[in-house]
């Protein structure tokens, strides 16, 4: 399978390779069994699928990959999160969606306080 140079994310647009994709990612669901060591540092394995019919516009989730033991397994990898285009062919915004789909909302998580105890890494 060869590299397309344009891929055609939510709304329609082509978008060049170059475009910046905006990721948001809950650590709170990353399984740190599946973390890796690696030469500079400790890696995360994850995937991003395309989602062409999301209701709150993101053009893609973010799944865990899992070694291949766990998936021969039956495993799936969590649901992390969800990435979206930032920009439209030409250095544009983002183009809106159809008009026949409503401008989806998003509910704003709530604030949490973080210590070292409830990050997984």
């Amino acid at each position: 399978m060869s590299l397309e140079r344009h891929y055609r994310p939510q709304g329609g647009a082509n978008f060049p390779m170059n475009t910046p994709i905006k990721i948001k990612i809950d650590v709170t669901k990353i399984d740190k069994s599946a973390l890796f060591k690696g030469a500079k540092g400790t890696y995360l394995d994850a995937l991003l699928w395309p989602t062409p019919d999301s209701q709150y516009g993101d053009d893609y989730r973010i799944t865990q990959d899992l070694p291949k033991e766990r998936r021969d397994a039956g495993d799936k990898g969590a649901i992390l999160g969800n990435a979206r285009c930032l920009q439209a062919q030409g250095g544009g915004q983002r183009q809106a969606p159809p008009p026949n789909r409503p401008l989806p909302t998003r509910p704003e998580p709530a604030a949490a306080q973080a210590d070292d105890e409830t990050l997984p890494f």
